[in-house]
């Protein structure tokens, strides 16, 4: 879904209203539909986030995400693993909502790592600060030692 439309779409419709006005009040409009254009798609984004938490529990199996890639989200439909849905296992709604503002370069990095995990970016993030915030055990020894794989 190319949101660049819709957002086009009502910058037309906020021209149309003007032009009914003089010509410094189209001017006025214009110059305020290339100032709410980002923000126009970013809420065009959370009323897709939000139609898609809302479908999911009518599924019977599987939820819908929103993934961002290039800019343009997409609606896609995951099947669930046989398993729990990750709300059910731990009877937590994802209800809380927050507002991140981060460099563009850092929403891509994890735009990508979502997308290579093949979950919404939102998914993404709720797992990794789930993960980041579980307790640690540590078996023995000092503490300091890792295991694991590297890349050279």
């Amino acid at each position: 879904m190319q949101i660049e439309g819709y957002v086009e779409a009502l910058r037309e419709d906020l021209a149309r209203v003007a032009a009914v006005a003089d010509e410094s009040s189209a001017r006025a409009a214009e110059l305020l539909a290339v100032a709410l254009e980002s923000s126009l798609g970013r809420r065009l984004q959370e009323a897709l986030a939000e139609a898609a938490l809302e479908l999911s529990p009518q599924l019977p199996q599987g939820r819908v995400e929103v993934r961002v890639a290039g800019g343009d989200p997409e609606l896609v439909y995951v099947e669930d693993e046989r398993g729990p849905r990750p709300s059910e296992a731990t009877d937590e709604a994802l209800s809380a909502r927050i507002t991140l503002r981060l460099p563009e370069s850092l929403k891509s990095r994890l735009e990508a790592a979502a997308a290579a995990s093949g979950v919404s970016l939102n998914t993404w993030l709720v797992q990794t600060l789930g993960r980041l915030l579980e307790p640690r055990h540590f078996s023995g020894g000092s503490g300091r030692r890792l295991t694991g794989y590297g890349r050279a």
